[in-house]
């Protein structure tokens, strides 16, 4: 089997390298842990739509959390802060996923369409509140957000406007 030419082969270690690729993987490996179990809960289990939905997608936020920081970002970012950060995101998309689930059950529309609906939403803000607020990267020339001027943890802004390498470090 001929091999790529060096330069596809690159390109292809970058792309699968991304953090949007991996936030997405991450991302799918939860959907299928969370519909998986939503169904089982409530087709084998017999369990009422609002309390299968939470439940199964509380163990696949679980799943998300440590995978998300651990392998998509690589936090560094103090781990209590961002679990609490995390704990309220949780809270939000707990409520948005349950409300999106039983409106398309109720409107005929099927719960599983309303749990792609409802991961499609909640994915879109979640990578950008991962990214900015949840996992921010550590940058000596970040600014703060408004987020983190509200945060317990942060710190006064010590960065600059000067010159600074790849690793962040002032040239």
């Amino acid at each position: 089997m001929p091999q790529a030419p060096r330069n596809e082969q690159h390109l292809s270690l970058r792309i699968l390298r991304h953090r949007t690729v991996k936030f997405l993987a991450v991302g799918g490996f939860s959907f299928i842990i969370d519909l998986g179990l939503l169904v089982l809960l409530h087709e084998v289990g017999n369990l009422d739509l609002w309390v299968a939905t939470p439940i199964a997608f509380i163990v696949s936020l679980v799943f998300n959390f440590l995978m998300q920081r651990s392998f998509t970002f690589r936090s560094t970012h103090k781990p209590l802060m961002s679990l609490l950060k995390y704990l309220l995101l949780v809270a939000l998309n707990v409520a948005a996923t349950d409300i999106i689930v039983n409106w398309f059950a109720g409107a005929g529309l099927g719960y599983s369409t309303g749990k792609v609906v409802s991961t499609v939403a909640t994915m879109v803000w979640n990578y950008f509140i991962y990214k900015y607020w949840i996992f921010p990267a550590a940058s000596p020339d970040r600014r703060p957000l408004v987020a983190d001027i509200l945060s317990v943890e942060a710190a006064p802004y010590e960065g600059g406007y000067g010159h600074h390498d790849d690793a962040g470090r002032r040239a």
